[in-house]
């Protein structure tokens, strides 16, 4: 997706250690634009499914989860972090490993709202080591509904969420690849022949 690409490219910061900041248009300010047209393209790859929900984890895949939904017609679930007064019972919990944050979150989904046989889309922000991808794959299941596939929009994909998740039999579709942040530079893999192609 050029135009993510080029967004990454121009306004995403490395802040080493395998951490790239892109709070400019994704996590804290957020590009509408980008967003809709990252929903588009979610909609697009999983043509082929049925899928009756989008399920993602607050707060940063709300904006990417929302636009997918938007456009495929379904309502949109976010896992909430936050202990909530009005969400005490009848929910689904799992204990999910932030490694940037370096802490464990439980997530929570109400049970009304993921029936069993539902077909669930789950889509985040990033995809380091698959552990938010896991967790909310875990709460589809625990309800009775399947996975239907996971929509990444940044994947780090020198770690191994990629190689688990789909080792684990799930579908997975990252809308960039990114190979390398060595040396404060952002290098992409090239989906073509899958070798990393660095774009300056």
């Amino acid at each position: 997706m050029e135009l993510l690409r080029r967004k990454v490219l121009d306004e995403g910061i490395v802040l080493g250690q395998g951490v790239l900041k892109v709070d400019s248009f994704l996590n804290h300010q957020m590009d509408p634009f980008l967003m809709r047209e990252v929903g588009r393209e979610f909609t697009r790859r999983f043509a082929g499914e049925t899928i009756t929900k989008v399920l993602t984890i607050e707060s940063s895949g709300i904006a990417p989860g929302i636009m997918t939904a938007l456009t495929l017609e379904v309502p949109l679930i976010f896992a909430r972090k936050q202990k909530s007064l009005t969400l005490t019972e009848d929910i689904y919990v799992e204990t999910v490993y932030s490694f940037t944050k370096k802490e464990s979150n439980d997530i929570t989904v109400s049970k009304k709202f993921i029936a069993p046989g539902e077909r669930v889309l789950i889509v985040d922000d990033f995809l380091a080591n698959g552990e938010a991808a896991f967790g909310l794959a875990r709460i589809v299941e625990q309800a009775g509904g399947t996975v239907a596939g996971i929509g990444i929009v940044i994947e780090k994909a020198f770690q191994p969420g990629n190689r688990l998740l789909k080792e684990a039999g799930y579908r997975v579709e990252s809308l960039v690849r990114i190979a390398s942040l060595e040396d404060g530079v952002i290098s992409f893999v090239e989906e073509e022949d899958g070798q990393p192609g660095q774009i300056t």
